[in-house]
């Protein structure tokens, strides 16, 4: 592979390459794990099921137990007086912390409950 490019670039005189300087970390370091259509299924402290799906998941280095959520929506189980309540959430973007199981969400939020109560606001933190 290297003799091939040896060889085109004293045939061509010219040779393409990449200066490390133009190569950029920053968007290596933000994007390193990306998903695509991202669900994450799982139990709250109480054992109430939740689903959180967004368009766009991503990690990043320097925060190991953040997931970065762009579009997240789902639905999450909670028990008030002895009723099973499903919340309908959306968002703009959200953040989910793997360890603590908060998930910080940013931008219309918007909770649909099917006890009929509805939730508009620009942030919230649901704690599962």
């Amino acid at each position: 592979m290297v003799a091939v490019l040896v060889a085109a670039s004293l045939l061509t005189k010219q040779i393409l390459w990449t200066p490390i300087s133009a190569i950029n970390m920053q968007d290596i370091v933000t994007n390193q794990f990306k998903m695509t259509n991202a669900s994450f299924v799982g139990t709250d402290k109480d054992g109430n099921p939740f689903k959180i799906y967004a368009k766009n998941g991503r990690k990043e280095y320097n925060k190991p137990d953040i997931i970065f959520l762009e579009k997240p929506s789902g639905s999450i189980v909670r028990m008030t007086d002895n009723k099973k309540i499903t919340d309908k959430i959306s968002a703009n973007t959200g953040q989910f912390n793997l360890k603590t199981k908060q998930l910080d969400l940013n931008g219309h939020v918007r909770v649909d409950s099917s006890n009929g109560d509805k939730i508009l606001t620009d942030e919230m933190v649901i704690q599962l």
